[in-house]
């Protein structure tokens, strides 16, 4: 099923018709005899923040490494800004669920890789790191180790490693789960107002439909899987800029978590039904 792009109010008015910078149109992806998603069509508009949510095993990490062009799909085509996916793009950020930097590099020596294998001068990686770790919050932190860092900080590094390079689409693997809840509000808040800065189309997927809601400008749903497919999406109106604690208490958030969720329920439930 194609899914119109739905564009709600926070991207504002100047741009009525923003262009596609990911289409995903009719992908399947299969593991041997095992198909995970089965022709999945979604596209993500230029600036656009598109939270994905379904049941544990639906194929979400699928069809983001299916964007990233770490998976090749078995039938239909990934573009990110008009151009076809065929292998590991350069143009994407990825903030992965559990740490991913260097152990044995200082915080902007994790910072500055991306732009080390774009080839920067290193004057110019340590200048740009520099002022990423300041807007991050991290001045001061920058020759500690990720052990030196708490669970919150190692996430602001990973903020930081992600957008240095100005990539063109933001890919996030339930990047917060491993927070306690007010670090998690706090991370949140951050990648908002960061993202706020200079818009960035982003796909996120995550396992709690409070932030998906509470982050994304839509919310799509896959089915259970096998064979998942996209079943409904969600434009999400609510006004930005947004405190993701406060926004909770908005009549309109809760009216949206009880539409979305009676169709999310429902794969839920026949998920765990498939387990037993």
């Amino acid at each position: 099923m194609a899914l119109a792009v739905v564009q709600s109010s926070p991207l504002g008015n100047e741009e009525k018709n923003p262009k596609a910078m990911v289409s995903i149109d009719a992908v399947t992806m299969s593991f041997g005899a095992y198909v995970a998603v089965q022709d999945v069509n979604l596209t993500v508009a230029d600036g656009e923040f598109l939270a994905i949510v379904g049941p544990t095993g639906c194929g979400k990490s699928t069809v983001l490494n299916a964007i990233a062009g770490l998976l090749k799909p078995a039938s239909g085509q990934v573009s990110i800004d008009g151009t076809l996916v065929k292998g590991v793009q350069t143009d994407i950020g990825y903030l992965f669920q559990q740490d991913a930097l260097l152990p044995w590099k200082t915080a902007i020596e994790n910072v500055e890789l991306g732009l080390m294998f774009r080839g920067a001068a290193s004057d110019e990686r340590r200048e740009k790191s520099m002022t990423w770790l300041a807007k991050v919050g991290l001045r001061g932190f920058e020759h500690r180790y990720p052990h030196q860092l708490s669970g919150g900080q190692r996430k602001r590094v990973q903020m930081a490693q992600a957008l240095i390079t100005g990539p063109k689409v933001i890919l996030m693997d339930e990047p917060f789960s491993a927070l306690d809840i007010h670090t998690r509000h706090l991370m949140q808040n951050e990648l908002l107002r960061l993202w706020q800065e200079e818009r960035r189309a982003v796909v996120m997927i995550t396992h709690d439909l409070e932030e998906a809601i509470a982050l994304g400008d839509r919310v799509a749903i896959l089915a259970a899987g096998p064979r998942s497919r996209v079943i409904e999406s969600f434009p999400v109106d609510l006004e930005r800029p947004r405190d993701v604690a406060e926004i909770k208490l908005d009549p309109r958030f809760m009216d949206l978590y009880r539409n979305i969720w009676a169709s999310l329920r429902g794969e839920v439930e026949k998920s765990y039904e498939r387990r037993d």
